[in-house]
């Protein structure tokens, strides 16, 4: 790729966000300049009716993404390095960029799928459980290693993973660091498809047009409410289970679904 090239690339096509960060030469690192796009890409996403569903990937068919530039971006975020340049500045400016980029409290009710063409290590790991569907390749390679070098996964796998697997298998990867590979994490539950090396974004592709044709009402509540209710008393979570189902039964894509099935149509949904 020419040194011009985007470190992130946006493609958007019926109602499907692709964003695919593109920097292979460096394991599609996250740079401050794809933290800034990536950022404004996923606040768009959020905004915009007419986007449905949005895949994230990387360049090439080795890396999905090794997390934070350790010569750009870390160093910019400690102080040990001033910004340099319009990307340094423009994140800086803002760091609620970086942690939105990575879905780190970044309240978003809208699916979002992993297509992990390539090994996902460290910040890797915590962008795939970001997202609420992962497929991975089959050389695709995963862990937080960051204890291994007195650090931790602090961008969201801590309260993540407990919640995704297996707490015994949450608490091995995080303490010990080691690598495992795309079929033991589909084994624990962490990923949803193991596929064939090259076809992780042709399958998130699948799902993602089969997700773009269900009510986008209904998957934004539905993912609203297994969120805000996730550790609530039971109580409170099924009162969040009321309040979003009565949104959406209210609703005209409620009386458009059972309509359109009933002239034996595909329903033409709009959101609202």
């Amino acid at each position: 790729m020419p040194d011009s090239a985007p470190h992130l690339f946006v493609e958007k096509r019926d109602g499907i966000l692709t964003l695919v960060m593109n920097r292979p030469e460096k394991r599609n690192a996250l740079s401050p300049e794809m933290l800034v796009r990536m950022a404004a890409a996923f606040r768009e996403f959020r905004a915009s009716p007419e986007l449905r569903v949005a895949i994230l990937t990387g360049a090439g068919d080795e890396d999905f993404c090794a997390g934070g530039d350790l010569e750009l971006t870390l160093p910019l975020l400690t102080g040990a390095r001033v910004p340099e340049d319009e990307w340094d500045r423009r994140l800086m400016a803002d760091l609620s960029q970086f942690t939105d980029a990575i879905l780190r409290g970044f309240d978003l009710y809208k699916p979002v799928i992993a297509a992990v063409n390539g090994r996902a290590l460290g910040g890797g790991t915590e962008l795939t459980n970001a997202c609420d569907l992962r497929v991975a390749a089959e050389h695709a390679v995963f862990g937080t290693p960051e204890a291994r070098v007195g650090l931790l996964p602090g961008g969201g796998s801590l309260t993540r993973l407990p919640r995704q697997i297996p707490w015994a298998k949450a608490m091995e990867i995080l303490l010990l660091g080691e690598p495992f590979p795309a079929q033991e994490a589909l084994a624990m539950g962490l990923l949803n498809y193991v596929v064939p090396r090259g076809k992780a974004l042709e399958k998130a592709l699948e799902l993602a047009t089969k997700l773009a044709a269900n009510g986008p009402l209904a998957l934004r509540k539905i993912k609203e409410g297994v969120l805000r209710a996730s550790g609530r008393p039971l109580e409170e979570a099924l009162a969040i289970e009321n309040e979003v189902s009565a949104a959406v039964m209210a609703s005209r894509d409620a009386r458009e679904g059972p309509r359109a099935f009933r002239e034996r149509r595909p329903p033409r949904f709009t959101g609202d």
